[in-house]
């Protein structure tokens, strides 16, 4: 293996040594080797949404006469570079860092100057006096939150529900006259039809886009333009605005300058808000999930109301055995995403003075969630929810076998009778209809023109 060399580079600090292979400076080399923590790297969604900062600023300081033309367009060159994946290798850092993200953003900012001097060895470009012109790592950090999370929630997380939502509608569809027993306190109830079933696992999708559309507005507002402090200290007029919506046309999201920089510095509670209806959504998927495979259940010993598609197979010992593998995935990311919403909430509540200093784990756990929520949705959508079958026959036996159905009688024959026959035939193991006649409260007769199930539905 090739002896690796180093070159020289220094910051304010003095010189340190950089892997000669390596298109970093000073500042990523010192966090590289004061945080050697964990296996957590920053995630890319960030390194693309600064990428994108990056070249916004770059633009909106040349229009308002603070960069040269041939600085801005280096710059903007290089974050497209890194936005097409070229330079993925470059951006190493842990999240266990600066609690302000400093040094990510610093390894952005050297990335992009070492390859502006690469494309332009004639004009340097530095990493601070160019690349972080009119920022600081306290007001772009965060901006590069709300852009990657409102790029992660629109891109991937929205279409993934959709699609889920949309295979529920078909299966709503394709079930409507499927009547069975359904089930309160994992005890018999009375009935309803599959389809109304299905309709509430849909509705619980469409709610939760309902709940992350409302938290979009405040991830839209962007922190950039306060600098250190929130008071702008080196920003010229108008660049919180231009960048805004140059970030706007580079992403294809709308996104607008933060009205009040103090607030967008120092408290997180957008992030909160927003990953509440992630974590709605997870509860959801939990529920949607546990549904699915305490339905599917058997296939003979179990409810084998549902027949769920068999992927591969579930036990190393026991053959032929099948199990809910794509429900139980769904369900350990629920479990995830409710940690997280722990974590970002008490992150989110350190904000001190003018700075909040938990974000790479506020962000880590954020687009963490946004990935599983959406990778999840998809896989479950495509290896499970496309193949429910519903078992009619196991569904019309507990249907006819179920005392529930006396539920419909209390207002010809009252409650306490309706009860009394309900357990005379769980006693005695009699048919609902066989108990009320032995009662004498119902001739045969009339039994058969009071209980119809789909007159309850």
């Amino acid at each position: 293996m090739p002896h690796e060399t180093y070159r020289t580079e220094r910051d304010t600090l003095g010189p340190v040594q950089v892997p000669a292979s390596r298109r970093w400076g000073a500042q990523t080399q010192r966090s590289l080797e004061n945080f050697a923590i964990g296996t957590e790297r920053m995630p890319e969604e960030i390194i693309r949404a600064f990428a994108q900062l990056k070249k916004a600023s770059a633009i909106a300081n040349c229009e308002l006469g603070r960069l040269d033309a041939r600085r801005s367009e280096g710059i903007a060159a290089a974050c497209d570079e890194i936005l097409a994946g070229r330079w993925d290798r470059e951006f190493p850092l842990k999240v266990w860092q600066t609690g302000s993200g400093t040094q990510s953003n610093m390894n952005v900012n050297e990335v992009v100057a070492h390859l502006c001097a690469q494309a332009m060895p004639d004009l340097p470009v530095h990493p601070n006096d160019h690349v972080n012109m009119s920022q600081s790592s306290n007001d772009t950090f965060p901006t590069a939150m709300h852009v990657a999370a409102v790029c992660a929630l629109e891109e991937r997380v929205l279409p993934a529900l959709d699609a889920l939502a949309g295979t529920f509608r078909r299966l709503e569809a394709e079930n409507g006259d499927v009547i069975k027993i359904g089930r309160t306190h994992l005890q018999d109830a009375v009935p309803l039809r599959f389809s109304q079933e299905i309709s509430g696992w849909r509705a619980m999708l469409e709610a939760s886009r309902r709940y992350i559309e409302a938290s979009l507005p405040a991830l839209r507002e962007l922190a950039l333009g306060g600098t250190a402090v929130g008071t702008g200290l080196n920003c010229p007029p108008g660049f919180p605005e231009r960048t805004a919506a140059l970030l706007t046309e580079q992403a294809g999201h709308a996104f607008v300058t933060a009205p009040n920089k103090f607030h967008a510095l120092t408290s997180k509670d957008g992030a909160v808000f927003a990953h509440g209806a992630l974590k709605a959504l997870a509860a959801d998927l939990m529920k949607i999930a546990n549904d699915v495979r305490w339905l599917a259940s058997g296939p003979r010993c179990g409810l084998g109301e549902l027949a769920i598609p068999e992927n591969e197979p579930g036990s190393s010992i026991m053959p032929g055995k099948v199990n809910p593998t794509q429900c139980e995935a769904v369900t350990m990311i629920a479990v995830q995403v409710m940690g997280n919403d722990a974590a970002i909430g008490i992150a989110a509540s350190q904000g001190n003075f003018e700075l909040n200093v938990f974000m790479p784990v506020l962000a880590y756990n954020f687009l963490q969630s946004a990935r599983l929520l959406a990778d999840g949705m998809e896989s479950f959508r495509k290896n499970c929810a496309e193949g429910i079958c519903a078992n009619r026959e196991r569904m019309g036996e507990y249907l006819q076998r179920s005392l529930m159905l006396v539920t419909c009688l209390t207002p010809r024959i009252g409650y306490e009778k309706a009860g009394l026959a309900a357990r005379l035939a769980h006693r005695e193991g009699l048919t609902l209809k066989e108990a009320v006649v032995r009662c004498g409260y119902l001739t045969p007769e009339e039994y058969d023109g009071l209980v119809d199930p789909a007159k309850m539905v």
